[in-house]
Parts: structure tokens; C-alpha cells; sequence
């Protein structure tokens, strides 16, 4: 059995029932529509408005932190594409949470509903206070760069223990920066574009053994702060890049500041956010 993917090639219909949370979310809305040719039926869950339901929808209004909803939410669903959360920095008892403890109430009610595969999205700001002159693998210590940053670090180990523990495959995304076109030069390494982010994801549901990995999210740009080597069984192969874009950001940006602390480091911005009491 096979269906038409939103890029139009055909690909092997693998799901009865996948899940998307975060749907109304900036990335969930975009993967909302791409991630239709892979199942039979998408369940979509949000805190906000997720609109009306297409065919082949299921729309579910749940709380990440709602222990009780969310196993009635994973009840019946064969893989999880994991988008919910905070996905900014900000203060830290919202992340907590939502990213904290909404983690651990997905993972549980993943064990108890029999569900064998969670594609997770993580983050690049688990590592943002590495330089922009180092290269860094999943296989580095995390240096998280804020409250977000270290929520995804939690996240990446949760993962980990269920899959020691329980055998649940996880593939931890750090998303980079993934946006219709680069903003900025900083993006000229971490952009991740929208069909690039949709072959990661599909990557990570299809591979054969996903086991525990962690991926950095980032298309085929020139400059590259992250080693994805390790993650090479998982399949992704970008074929997009930040490069058409770099002449109109350099002439917007000319000049950087190398005392500055968001140029010195991965994180950008990040690294300076709060604090917020």
C-alpha cells in the first residue's frame, strides 16, 4: 500500500495511527499537512485551536501536563511525532511544565499504550554555549545555553531511560532553526528548511533501527557548527541550503561583533535571555 507525500513522490503508507503534538504550532502546522501521506489517520493535539478536522484527522485538545489526558491520548497510536512543549525561553515554571513533566507524562503513557516509536523534537539550544568555532556530535557533553535548552536536555535523557529501560526508540531532534528562508547570518548555519524538516522526520519514522540517536536539524548549509555522523543510520539526507540566501544577509549584516556573547556563541540570543524575575 502506498500514498502521495506533500512533495509528490510515492512512499510506503507504514501508520494506522499517527500522532503530532504541538499541531497548531509553528512547525505542527507545517508538518500537519506533510505527515497525511504517511498514515492512515494523523491525531493532532494542541493546547491552542487546531481549526476543523480533514479527513484523516482526529483533533484532541490536550494539556502535555494533563497525566491523565495524555494517556487517553496515546491510547491506540502506533508512532508519536513530538512538537509540543514551550518552544521558546522564558520563565521556567511554564517549561517546567510543559517540557519537563509534560515529557515524562508522554513517555509513560507511550509504555503503557505499547507505543515503540517517539520522534522527539529537541533542540540545538542543549548545546548553545559552544562556540561558533567549534564543531560539536550528540556525543559531546550538553551545554545548554537557558531554562529551554536544559528542558530539551531533560527530554533527551527521559528518552534515553525509556529506551535503556524499556526498549522505546527515540530520535532526538535538535532542531536548528527551521524557517521559510535564513533571518539572519547566524541561520546560515543552523537553518533547517521545511521539506528538509519533513525528510528528517520521515527519516526517523521509517529508518529499520532508530535505537536512542540525537540529530542536529539542519540542511546541507556551507558552514556547520554540528556533526551528524553518529546519526547516519537514520537515513537524512538534506538537500536544501542556507547558501542562495547569503548574500543578501551578509550585506544586512556586514560587520558582527566578536565581544558580542550572541555572536561568540551557538546559542545567539539565547544566551543572554533573562533573567526573568
Amino acid at each position: 500500500m502506498s500514498s502521495v507525500n506533500s512533495r509528490g513522490s510515492v512512499t510506503a503508507l507504514r501508520f494506522g495511527r499517527l500522532l503530532l503534538t504541538g499541531a497548531a504550532g509553528g512547525l505542527g502546522r507545517e508538518l500537519r499537512t506533510r505527515l497525511k501521506g504517511y498514515c492512515e489517520k494523523l491525531r493532532l493535539s494542541d493546547i491552542d485551536d487546531l481549526g476543523k478536522a480533514a479527513d484523516g484527522e482526529e483533533l484532541h485538545v490536550v494539556a502535555l501536563e494533563d497525566r491523565a489526558a495524555m494517556r487517553s491520548l496515546l491510547e491506540g497510536v502506533d508512532a508519536v511525532v513530538h512538537m509540543g512543549g514551550v518552544s521558546v525561553e522564558g520563565p521556567f515554571d511554564p517549561i517546567l511544565q510543559a517540557n519537563i513533566v509534560g515529557v515524562y507524562n508522554l513517555y509513560e503513557a507511550a509504555r503503557l499504550a505499547g507505543v515503540r516509536r517517539i520522534v522527539l523534537a529537541s533542540s540545538n539550544h542543549v548545546t548553545g554555549f559552544y562556540r561558533q568555532d567549534q564543531v560539536v556530535s550528540p556525543a559531546d557533553p550538553v551545554r545548554p545555553d537557558s531554562y529551554y535548552g536544559v528542558s530539551k536536555a531533560f527530554g533527551e535523557n527521559l528518552a534515553r531511560f525509556y529506551f535503556d529501560r524499556y526498549g522505546i526508540e527515540t530520535a532526538c531532534l535538535r532542531i536548528g532553526s527551521s524557517f521559510p528562508e535564513p533571518r539572519d547570518r547566524r541561520m546560515l548555519a543552523t537553518w533547517l528548511s521545511y521539506d528538509d524538516l519533513e525528510r528528517l522526520v520521515v527519516a526517523c519514522l521509517s529508518a529499520p533501527v532508530v535505537g536512542f540517536a540525537v540529530v542536529y536539524g539542519l540542511s546541507d548549509n556551507r558552514v556547520r557548527w554540528w556533526d551528524n555522523t553518529g546519526a547516519m543510520h537514520l537515513g537524512f539526507v538534506p538537500q536544501d541550503s542556507s547558501e542562495p540566501f547569503r548574500a543578501a544577509l551578509e550585506a544586512k549584516q556586514p560587520s558582527l561583533d566578536l565581544d558580542d556573547p550572541q555572536v561568540v556563541f551557538q546559542g545567539g540570543a539565547y544566551v543572554r535571555m533573562g533573567p526573568f524575575e
